[in-house]
């Protein structure tokens, strides 16, 4: 299911690039990196990846998990691979790019219930979040909105692309995933759910 959620996770991801109407903070950090120096995205995605998972240890000294890893290895190798096999094509209308666009949004938002459903652990930028929320003492809030808002930056001034859509997937990805998490969280508990024992259903 981890694994599983990256991948739809990453298509989504593809989806909203591919729609050219603006993608998630990070998303323009990596694609302005990938304009200016080269690479991939996947691959700019799993250096930034390596990065916070540093800072989170050098800041609040939390370990680096198998899940951390996964998650940045994986979602890293999916981004390429969807690009590179080609089968999200770029819209030119703008009705088809808005459409889209928020099935994309949408996608993401499935894929990140599917990951964390399992409870495996916070991925890299997650952790990097806590870090610095038990360094600073600033709320979790705050912290995010801080480090999204200079990775976007850092993004668009290196070539990133920053439109109405990055507003958007602030807007729509929390209450998106608040209603996708419950959902996986119970296919799990029904998949995983282990028989009651022979005596008890006897009786």
């Amino acid at each position: 299911m981890f694994v599983l959620g990256l991948f739809v996770c990453a298509f989504g991801c593809v989806l909203t690039i591919q729609a050219n109407m603006g993608v998630a903070p990070w998303d323009t950090f990596h694609i302005g990196l990938q304009k200016t120096f080269g690479l991939t995205i996947g691959i700019w995605s799993q250096i930034a990846g390596v990065a916070v998972i540093m800072a989170s240890y050098l800041l609040a000294k939390i370990k680096p998990t198998f899940a951390m890893f996964l998650n940045m290895v994986c979602f890293g190798v999916f981004l390429d691979f969807f690009i590179w096999w080609g089968i999200v094509p770029k819209p030119e209308m703008m009705v088809e790019r808005t459409a889209m666009f928020l099935v994309g949004v949408l996608i993401m938002a499935v894929g990140i219930g599917m990951y964390l459903s399992p409870k495996l652990g916070a991925g890299p930028r997650d952790s990097f979040m806590l870090a610095m929320n038990e360094r600073l003492g600033w709320s979790i809030q705050r912290v995010r909105l801080i480090i999204e808002i200079t990775v976007l930056i850092a993004g668009a001034s290196l070539g990133g692309p920053v439109s109405v859509g990055t507003v958007l997937i602030a807007l729509l990805t929390g209450p998106l995933i608040q209603r996708t998490i419950p959902f996986w969280q119970m296919v799990m508990k029904k998949q995983y759910a282990l028989p009651e024992p022979v005596e008890r259903r006897a009786s």
